[in-house]
């Protein structure tokens, strides 16, 4: 059974002024970093946004307003979609390839109390592949259990509109799934990666990798991170064996982050990246570096 945006964001009775709009906003907060982190696939850019749903709030005739938290889940996504449609162009300051962040939901209960497909950062990847539009309508509709016409007042469109967006997003994320390794799958094989990269066994490298495997590393500049990604069996293990002080007077850890397995490099006790990959039935075809500071929250505890 569907819940009406009211009770569904658990929507508190409104006060008078500034107080009474900090109390509703506080409560459908959580809601709102949720709809812009899992558009915006960064935690910082959604907190930023969310920053902003509130001084519109502040500023608003709230007395117009019948129901406050479908009213500020619009404005999240609306802005969250503004944000998408002009991220080319914000993100042509951004030095080298950029990865979305992931985050931990353990740590934010009402972040994972929704469908944690959502959160798992192999959707995060495959949601890059979708337009705003495709995005917002998959997000509220499979994330949060949005009715199709609910979606249609958020986005501005009918709910037939939203029906199209839905299925063609769906589309798009299980193809992108078909073949992937189930999460023991994933984890074995980032443990065998492990082992040849810091050995160094070139052999092993590519006997592991499919013949198209993409080597992207998210660093924002930082010093002896690649800038552009590598493709190809033969180049990226290459590129692994010459980086071999990587492993230089680092620690290895592992942990288990937005479903999937990770390996975490610290340095004088400090996360210096996190890795992970991904395969297909014909081996690894994704390895996915995150250097840049802002993207290692979630690891650094």
């Amino acid at each position: 059974m569907r819940l009406d945006c009211r009770v569904a964001i658990g929507e508190p009775e409104r006060g008078s002024g500034l107080d009474g709009a900090a109390a509703v906003f506080t409560a459908v907060r959580p809601r709102l970093f949720g709809i812009a982190y899992r558009m915006l696939g960064s935690a910082s850019e959604a907190e930023d946004l969310v920053q902003e749903v509130w001084l519109r709030w502040q500023a608003y005739d709230r007395e117009s307003v019948a129901e406050p938290g479908a009213f500020l889940a619009t404005i999240a996504t609306r802005l969250s979609i503004n944000a998408l449609q002009s991220a080319r162009a914000r993100r042509e300051t951004y030095v080298g390839p950029w990865l979305p962040e992931p985050v931990d939901a353990a740590a934010d209960p009402y972040l994972g109390a929704e469908r944690g497909e959502a959160l798992e950062y192999a959707t995060l990847l495959l949601m890059e592949r979708l337009s705003p539009n495709e995005r917002a309508a998959y997000v509220l509709r499979e994330a949060f259990d949005y009715a199709y016409d609910q979606i249609a007042e958020i986005i501005g469109t009918s709910a037939v509109a939203v029906r199209q967006l839905v299925s063609r997003a769906r589309r798009h994320i299980a193809d992108g799934r078909r073949s992937r390794p189930d999460r023991d799958g994933q984890r074995a094989l980032l443990e065998a990666f492990m082992a040849a990269a810091r050995s160094g066994d070139m052999a092993e490298l590519e006997r592991l990798f499919a013949a198209d495997v993409v080597n992207t590393s998210d660093g924002n500049g930082a010093a002896k991170v690649a800038r552009k990604h590598l493709v190809g069996a033969a180049r990226v293990a290459k590129f692994l064996v010459a980086i071999d002080w990587l492993w230089e007077d680092v620690e290895v850890h592992r942990t288990e982050l937005a479903g999937r397995t990770w390996a975490v490099l610290r340095r004088d006790g400090a996360v210096y990246a996190a890795l992970t990959v991904d395969a297909t039935d014909e081996g690894i075809d994704q390895v996915l570096w995150l250097v840049a500071p802002e993207k290692l929250g979630a690891f650094a505890d």
